[in-house]
């Protein structure tokens, strides 16, 4: 179809994300997008089943953020966000005050996840600062991922992603993973650590752990969590990067809960996978303890992207389709989908687990190296591949969050891969 491929230049010149460049397959050549499908080189269609890296939530090509994304570059295309503000990033900030508990009403920008991970631990860390109470200690929880920067990386799960570079990190303390045997003695050892008083902020994944293998939490275990650091003035973070816009089932994975963070982070679907943006959004009570006379109070933070007014525009096309109907129905009816596939799998010999929240649906298979080098995930990937499904497990954890786009008979094929994979390994 394509008779002149970049593969070559490729090869010649790109570094991959998360891959081994010695011994990787060759890429997938895309050039092509449309609703929950990506068109290679040679035309092959392959379902994208999770949704780009879980940031895709309409669809690939959504005429309305095409729209909002022409229409801007006509007025704004970008300009400098200290000492200036313009339309799109008013609107974009008051379109997810709206849409979030009426607690958090300060929005700072940035660029993706991990800078808005970033941007809350120094928001937090200086919180006190400026306070003059030297609490300096965080707490998260075992198996966490919130991204790749230091500071993210410091928070997560230690081990075989960042061994190189843990001698730069800064300590943290780690709550074991909540199950329903052990979420009481989980709680008793965080009052534990919080009645030390040294605790500048606790940051947890709402309720499921993405790149730990999509493991998930009780709302109940998280709300008395919330209440117990609150009770001991510890600030509270949510990182909702993955969770956020519709995949847990609730819009934020907060809203299954009665307790508010004091600071949320957001990005990936906040434009609809389309360009990259970063949300930290924090409580007037945060916000106020930088204000005095003193310059070097402020948040001395920012990049050269901040508030760009293009991925401005797109996320506010994107939060004007979240406020739709369509929006809602779609989710609730993968959502449904999900359940029925998870109860027609979950006793098979080789599962060990299926999880399923909103959107995600995880089916953790039965192996003895049971990590994220698991060999299953090269043979899932590969076969998956051969009957077009574009699907990267962690690991033994094979997984599917999807564009809300997704059709039934799209579903249904991605159920089926799995289906068969299992069958046959």
């Amino acid at each position: 179809m394509f008779s002149n491929s970049i593969l070559p230049s490729d090869f010649k010149h790109v570094w991959h994300p998360f891959t081994q460049m010695k011994t990787a397959p060759t890429p997938l050549a895309i050039v092509k997008a449309k609703n929950a499908s990506l068109f290679t080189e040679d035309g092959t269609e392959y379902l994208d089943c999770n949704s780009s890296w879980w940031v895709n939530i309409h669809g690939h090509g959504h005429p309305r953020l095409k729209q909002a994304l022409v229409d801007q570059f006509d007025a704004i295309d970008h300009v400098i966000f200290a000492g200036v503000t313009h339309p799109k990033a008013v609107e974009l900030a008051e379109k997810v005050t709206e849409i979030l508990p009426n607690t958090l009403q300060k929005v700072f920008f940035s660029d993706d996840g991990s800078t808005a991970v970033e941007v809350a631990l120094k928001m937090a860390f200086q919180y006190w600062h400026n306070r003059k109470e030297p609490k300096k200690r965080i707490l998260a929880l075992d198996g966490a991922y919130h991204g790749d920067t230091f500071g993210a990386m410091s928070i997560s799960q230690r081990g075989y992603f960042n061994e190189p570079f843990e001698h730069l990190f800064f300590s943290v303390d780690y709550l074991e993973f909540p199950s329903k045997e052990r979420d009481e003695a989980v709680l008793v050892e965080a009052e534990k650590l919080f009645y030390t008083q040294e605790f500048a902020a606790l940051i947890v994944e709402p309720l499921i752990q993405g790149s730990a293998g999509m493991r998930t939490y009780s709302a109940d275990f998280l709300e008395k969590l919330v209440i117990l650091a609150k009770s001991y003035g510890v600030l509270v973070i949510f990182d909702e990067v993955m969770t956020g816009w519709g995949r847990t089932g609730e819009l934020f994975a907060m809203n299954y809960i009665q307790e508010i963070p004091d600071i949320v982070c957001i990005s990936k679907g906040l434009t609809g996978g389309i360009l990259p943006l970063g949300l930290t959004v924090a409580t007037q009570q945060i916000y106020e303890a930088f204000l005095a006379e003193e310059k070097t109070k402020a948040l001395l933070h920012g990049h050269s992207f901040t508030g760009n007014a293009l991925a401005c525009a797109v996320a506010c096309a994107n939060i004007d389709l979240v406020n739709e109907l369509e929006f809602k129905q779609n989710i609730l009816r993968i959502s449904e989908l999900h359940s029925a596939f998870k109860e027609s799998i979950h006793s098979h010999s080789k599962v060990k687990e299926v999880r399923h929240l909103g959107t995600i649906i995880a089916v953790e298979l039965l192996e003895e190296n049971a990590d994220y080098f698991s060999s299953i995930r090269d043979r899932a990937y590969d076969y998956f591949l051969s009957i077009g499904l574009l699907i990267r497990p962690l690991g033994n954890v094979i997984f599917l969050n999807p564009p809300y786009c997704t059709t039934n008979e799209e579903l249904a094929k991605m159920y089926k891969g799995i289906t068969d994979f299992i069958l046959q390994n």
